[in-house]
């Protein structure tokens, strides 16, 4: 999910696009997610399994407006910092949730979205030196937060075997998001030691 467009080159068009539409679509499931879960959390209910296949679609949505915009060259200023807000708010409201209704912990909560949060500030910091664009490490971990999320909204009251399997995944997820979290901090300290504009050996202008 997140695959993180950040290293896209922005296009001069329109920001009036389907991809950046899909991608103002994933900030508006947000709150319907999260009014769902505020009107019925309890494990099996219509409302929380609506809230669960919300949560799919927009993560859905994150597939593709990425992947239209650069087969389309409509990659934009506007969907290169609107698309990591969007995919932030949707996981980190939904980890959020689950710790109110007391189904996550909060410890949990607390290092995911502090190191999505840190990675952002750490993009700011370093981005007249250049871009920091996702890791495949990074992207398996995002994939990894969607799919023990989705487990955890779908959760069914007696099935012990898919709250061990959601366990597992978020602990996996968890992992993820520190290690890639740690490389992050690494990449941004090699980009502050270059000078504005020069061109990395990966080939990214900085």
């Amino acid at each position: 999910m997140s695959l993180d467009h950040a290293g896209d080159d922005a296009n001069d068009v329109s920001a009036v696009n389907l991809p950046n539409a899909l991608t103002i679509v994933r900030l508006a499931c947000v709150p319907i997610m999260a009014w769902l879960l505020v009107l019925d959390a309890t494990p099996g209910s219509w409302q929380r399994c609506a809230a669960g296949i919300v949560f799919l679609a927009a993560a859905l949505t994150d597939l593709l407006d990425g992947a239209i915009a650069r087969a389309t060259g409509t990659v934009t200023t506007f969907g290169k910092v609107a698309d990591p807000i969007a995919d932030k708010a949707l996981t980190g409201v939904a980890l959020v949730a689950l710790s109110i209704i007391g189904d996550l912990s909060w410890w949990i909560t607390a290092i995911i979205v502090f190191r999505e949060l840190g990675v952002t500030a750490l993009r700011l910091w370093v981005i007249r030196h250049g871009i920091i664009p996702a890791s495949r490490g990074g992207k398996v971990k995002t994939l990894a937060q969607i799919l023990a999320i989705a487990m955890y909204l779908f959760a069914m009251p007696g099935l012990s075997w898919w709250h061990v399997a959601a366990q597992a995944v978020m602990g996996l997820a968890l992992v993820l998001t520190v290690a890639t979290g740690v490389d992050y901090v690494f990449h941004a300290l090699r980009l502050r030691k270059q000078l504005p504009g020069v061109a990395t050996k990966d080939g990214v202008v900085r």
